[in-house]
């Protein structure tokens, strides 16, 4: 039986992956990005349909919805994060963070997250058996050495976003997930194989590969089983 997907964050990286890697022959995957994605491209029997949305403010809903209204939304994955300017730089502090962008940050990784989410529950609760799943990072789990302070208060509060939101939609059957991966390969495309990126990165960076194969595995399981949340650190990371 055919799938409806929609991916929030979809243009590359793991987004990308999960836009190219989860849908079959027949499935439909609602592609939501600011810039037009490759993926688009692809003739796979995989039905891929953009949704040019700029995910820094919330005037974009009323698009989203109507582009989707009656549409039973199988899977939703949201799959969005920014961080600061030189967040992973050898010389970044957060004394020269600015105001401005630490707002910026926090409406695009959290406020838009709620607010997108919430208009596409109505979808979401049409199908027989709806997933909702949220990326997140090892950087939001507790006592990690992380000093990008906006960026991991935003992944923290992303865990609260899942466990909240799966007690609104329990009743309704849908299951909600934050996968919390490490450091990812995401620049390597998810059809250059995992192989490529394991090699380039000595072993210390996550295919995205595996991550897609584990929201595969909880898109296929049953309205009975609830898998709240997984941890992903690579192998080498001794932070978590």
């Amino acid at each position: 039986m055919s799938k409806n997907f929609i991916v929030f964050g979809a243009s590359q990286g793991l987004g990308d992956a999960f836009v190219k890697g989860l849908p079959t022959k027949g499935d439909t995957v609602w592609v939501v990005s600011r810039t037009r994605p490759s993926s688009l491209d692809i003739n796979d029997g995989v039905i891929r349909k953009w949704l040019a949305i700029d995910l820094s403010s919330q005037q974009h809903i009323p698009t989203l919805k109507e582009a989707l209204q009656g549409i039973a939304m199988d899977v939703l994955i949201y799959n969005v994060g920014v961080w600061e300017k030189r967040g992973f730089e050898d010389d970044y502090t957060f004394d020269k963070d600015e105001v401005g962008d630490i707002a910026n940050l926090i409406n695009i990784n959290l406020t838009s997250t709620i607010t997108y989410i919430q208009a596409l529950l109505p979808n979401v609760r049409q199908a027989e058996n709806g997933k909702i799943i949220l990326i997140g990072s090892t950087a939001g789990l507790d006592h990690t050495n992380n000093k990008q302070v906006s960026f991991v208060t935003s992944k923290f509060g992303l865990r609260g976003i899942t466990n909240a939101l799966r007690e609104h939609v329990r009743e309704d059957k849908i299951t909600v997930t934050c996968i919390n991966p490490g450091e990812l390969a995401a620049e390597v495309p998810f059809e250059e194989g995992a192989e490529k990126a394991i090699k380039l990165y000595e072993g210390t960076r996550i295919p995205v590969q595996d991550i897609v194969a584990i929201v595969q595995c909880v898109i296929n399981l049953s309205p009975v089983s609830c898998v709240k949340e997984i941890n992903i650190p690579a192998i080498t990371d001794m932070n978590v």
